[in-house]
Order: structure tokens, then C-alpha cells, then sequence
């Protein structure tokens, strides 16, 4: 019996598109059962009554629960072989392009989706098959995923192309600007003189003012302060404004808090309505990065055919023995450096930061003091002599900004284009829907 159940199994009927159970000692008249059909034929490939129920019993459970209602049977049924068909045309594309997802990439995949939720992967097998979902589905799923996006990434992500003109556009659209808007948390404390003051209300106020003023100096609590001597409307707030953006403070205000820095409070500040004096509690949205740098420059010299490991580290002993007597770093990186790049530049890798090259560099990049020569040390590349002439925090927001914009732009474009193609290969394949 069970060779029987795993012949009709595979069994395909020639014309056609069912697949039939008939139990054995029934006669050929007997009523028979259906136990699978296809639904489309796609090119080489066809997709299956079953494939299409168990799709179609996932998106109700989704659906049911966001709680979004029902479409009619027949359209639901319609749109999610519409997606199956797609896929499919998408899965043999892979298979001729020679894409092969092992089970390394499915783990990888099954640990950051589980990382995502936090979780271990044991703790998300459980849950899976708590719900009542097969493990062993759940990698096959996955690994059609990963399928479809390598597919997706060779086809549509050639179509993509970023210009920096877009990105000065956007940068200086609405969108753009309101991403790039600062908001700042000020305090303020207002000691205010009278409409018609008199030069006595005045140096009263001022005298008031300074005083406020030392105290901060002297650390008191500016909320305290502003509770006990503003005049301003969120005095019993402690004179915190709240998270505001430039625009939206009044001129005199704004203008402090773009040139404060982070917990700095000002001196008394003169306005119709009396002396100000303001704190800048924090900002956020400035996206201000900065990256540590050094101004570096070496001397290589790289083991080969003919120069072993050691006559490479005692040819590096010796230019820093030169070094040390006042020989010239640039003419002796010119000569002996096998780093072609910088060789030429007397040595210089321009200013550089320390997480772009390998571990030993970096090390010595940070013991070195600036203008000391290096002893010879070994990397992967081989033995170098280096000097740091110089270090610094460079400001990279704008970079780290510009290409924020262009993963904007290029995701919004990807997915454009991914639906054009999408329509495209299904014009273009053979599709028999059988439903």
C-alpha cells in the first residue's frame, strides 16, 4: 500500500492536471478523490491546488490579524495566485542563472530573523511550530526568499541610478528640509522690565539679571532659578520650553540656540521686554557625526619570490635606522616603498581614519605620538615604518547625510522599478491559469 500511495503520489495524468487516489480493491467505476491539481502551468514549472490553499490559509490569518476585512473569496484567491505565478516566473529565473541559497545562508537568515525579535533560534523554532507551522517549511520559505531578492538585486538594481543632482533636489525639497531641521530643548529665564521702564527699572533688572546670572555660574539649578525669579510663561516649568524647532521660537531665542553648545547657559541678553538668559538643555535631529582621523604616512616593504619575511623586516630595520639619523622619509618611502599608491606622495595616506585599515595599523597608529617614527611592525601586507603627522575629528554629516539620501532615493526607485519589471517578465513568459 505505502508503494502505492508514493506512486500516485509523483502521478501526474498527461492531459493534464489532477492527481487521484483509488483505493485498491475498489472497482475502476468507484467515486475517486482528489488529492492535488495544478492551477497554472508557468513556462517549465506549474503551481499546485495545495500550494495555492496553504498560501491563500497564511494571508487569512494575516489578515485576520490586523483585523482587515475579508475580500471576497474568489478575489483573494485570484490575487494570491496572481503573486504565486509571479514568484514562480522569479524562482526559474534563479535556477537558470545558476543561484543556489545553501543552508548556511538559510541559518544566517533564521538567527537575524529571530535576533530581530529577540529571541534564539531554538526559542523561534518553538514558537513556529507552536503556531502550528513545520519547521522545516518555515527554511524552505526562507530560502525562497532569499531566492526571489538575489533575483530581484541582479535584475532591478542595475536599473537604479542615483545623481547627485537628485540628491541636492531633494535635499532642497520641503521633505528634505523638514528632515534636516534641528530641534532644540531651551530653557530660558526672562527678568522682565515694565513698558515705559525708567532707567532705575532697568539697572534694577539688569542688577537682578547678573546676579542670576553668578549664581548659574557658581552651579545652581537653572530650573530652580527660573522658578524663583522668571517672568516668563513657563517659569513654574522650570523655564523649559520643550522641543522646539528654530522656526518655531521666537527670533532672539532662536538665534541663542544655534550657537549654544549642549548645557551652556548665556549671559544676560537685552530685549524690549527685559534680560534674558537662556540654557541649551539638548538637540536632536542634528545628525551631527564626527569621525576621528590622522594624517599618516609609511614606508612598506613587502615579502616576495626573491625577499623573504626576515631580509624584509631587516631591509625595514634599516630605513628606520636612516630615519632615526635624519634621513629624508619622503626620499626613502620614494625608493623603497612597495605601496605603490603612496609611494609617490613620499609615504602620505592623506588624512585617514583608523577604522579602514587593519587591526596591527591601527594599534600603532594610536601608541605612536605625532612626528615619532615608528619601529618596524608586520601586518598582513608586510613590515612597515610609519609616522602620524597630525590628528583630527572631521565632520563627515555632510557625507553620512548625502548618502542617507541616496539609499532614500535608491530604495523609493528600486521599488518602482521592481514593479515595472515585475509586469515586464510576466508579459513576457508563457501562463496557463487553471482554476
Amino acid at each position: 500500500m505505502m508503494k502505492q500511495w508514493l506512486a500516485l503520489a509523483f502521478l501526474c495524468l498527461a492531459g493534464g492536471t489532477s492527481v487521484y487516489a483509488q483505493a485498491a480493491s475498489a472497482p475502476q467505476a468507484a467515486n475517486r478523490v482528489e488529492l492535488d491539481r495544478i492551477v497554472a502551468k508557468i513556462d517549465q514549472d506549474v503551481v499546485m491546488l495545495s500550494e495555492l490553499d496553504a498560501r491563500v490559509a497564511a494571508v487569512r490569518q494575516q489578515l485576520s490579524a490586523r483585523n482587515v476585512n475579508m475580500p471576497p473569496e474568489d478575489v483573494l484567491r485570484a490575487q494570491v495566485l496572481e503573486q504565486l505565478i509571479l514568484e514562480n516566473i522569479q524562482i526559474q529565473m534563479g535556477t537558470r542563472a545558476g543561484i543556489r541559497i545553501d543552508d548556511r545562508a538559510v541559518n544566517e537568515a533564521i538567527a537575524r530573523i529571530a535576533q530581530r525579535n529577540q529571541m534564539s533560534v531554538a526559542a523561534f523554532r518553538q514558537n513556529m511550530e507552536a503556531e502550528g507551522l513545520s519547521f522545516d517549511r518555515v527554511r524552505q520559505d526562507i530560502r525562497r526568499e532569499l531566492i526571489l531578492n538575489q533575483v530581484r538585486q541582479r535584475q532591478v538594481a542595475q536599473r537604479v541610478q542615483i545623481s547627485e543632482q537628485e540628491i541636492d533636489n531633494f535635499l532642497a525639497s520641503p521633505e528634505g528640509q523638514a528632515q534636516q531641521q534641528v530641534e532644540y530643548n531651551l530653557a530660558h529665564i526672562l527678568i522682565p522690565t515694565p513698558e515705559n521702564a525708567s532707567p532705575e527699572d532697568i539697572q534694577s533688572a539688569e542688577r537682578q539679571a547678573n546676579d542670576v546670572s553668578a549664581q548659574l555660574r557658581q552651579g545652581a539649578d537653572f530650573q530652580s532659578l527660573a522658578i524663583a525669579n522668571s517672568g516668563g510663561q513657563n517659569a513654574l516649568e522650570g523655564g523649559n520650553l520643550g522641543w522646539r524647532k528654530a522656526e518655531q521660537l521666537p527670533t532672539l531665542f532662536a538665534e541663542q540656540a544655534m550657537k549654544m553648545s549642549i548645557g551652556e547657559t548665556s549671559e544676560p541678553i537685552r530685549s524690549p521686554a527685559g534680560f534674558h538668559i537662556f540654557k541649551l538643555m539638548d538637540t536632536r535631529g542634528d545628525g551631527k557625526v564626527l569621525q576621528n582621523q590622522a594624517l599618516v604616512r609609511h614606508i612598506l616593504i613587502r615579502p616576495n619570490e626573491i625577499r623573504s619575511d626576515r631580509a624584509a623586516q631587516r631591509q625595514a630595520q634599516d630605513i628606520y635606522r636612516q630615519l632615526k639619523n635624519g634621513a629624508s622619509f619622503d626620499a626613502l618611502a620614494k625608493a623603497h616603498s612597495d605601496d605603490t599608491a603612496s609611494a609617490l606622495n613620499g609615504g602620505n595616506m592623506g588624512w585617514i581614519s583608523p577604522e579602514v585599515l587593519v587591526p596591527e595599523f591601527q594599534t600603532a597608529m594610536n601608541i605612536v605620538p605625532e612626528n615619532v617614527v615608528s619601529e618596524p611592525f608586520r601586518t598582513d601586507y608586510g613590515w612597515h615604518v610609519l609616522e602620524v603627522l597630525g590628528k583630527r575629528q572631521s565632520d563627515i554629516s555632510k557625507q553620512v547625510r548625502r548618502n542617507q539620501v541616496r539609499e532614500l532615493l535608491g530604495n523609493r526607485k528600486f521599488e518602482e522599478e521592481l514593479m515595472v519589471w515585475l509586469r515586464e517578465i510576466r508579459d513576457q513568459t508563457y501562463v496557463e491559469i487553471q482554476l
